[in-house]
């Protein structure tokens, strides 16, 4: 097994398409080293920083938070289980308003039977006049309500 890996090699490997590896590599998140005939060849370590980046994705962080993240990393290393535990505890207060939110989201689509809805009365997502309209934009009945806001 050689160390290096091309950009199918990495891609097939990641189940990460080549374009968003070029794309993580213009935003400097992970490295390439480059051929005589300027062919991207990848640590097999940028495996690891590939997973990181996805996984960090998939939980709601940005890549501008990823990045940072990962420029904190001495040597701009691959993050360890134990850089992992530091970088994920700053970002756990959104996970567990995320989890919150989908946790009612998903209780109260339990009794929707899907609009048309036959029962106004319960819904949770009846507005009527579009009363809430001077909250703002958006699903103001899902949504974190500032304190004091009445329900």
């Amino acid at each position: 097994m050689h160390d290096l890996l091309t950009i199918g090699e990495l891609s097939v490997r990641s189940g990460v398409a080549p374009s968003a590896l070029r794309y993580y590599e213009r935003l400097g998140l992970i490295r390439a080293d480059r051929t005589s005939g300027n062919q991207r060849r990848y640590a097999r370590s940028e495996l690891r920083r590939v997973a990181f980046i996805r996984i960090s994705q998939q939980v709601g962080v940005s890549l501008d938070e990823i990045r940072a993240a990962l420029e904190s990393l001495p040597d701009s290393r691959t993050p360890s289980p134990q850089d992992w535990e530091r970088l994920s505890a700053s970002w756990r207060g959104r996970l567990d308003e995320k989890i919150r939110l989908l946790t009612k989201l998903r209780d109260d689509l339990d009794s929707c039977i899907g609009c048309g809805c036959l029962s106004l009365q319960r819904c949770t997502l009846y507005n009527p006049g579009d009363a809430l309209a001077g909250e703002g934009p958006g699903a103001r009945l899902m949504l974190p309500r500032p304190t004091g806001t009445p329900a």
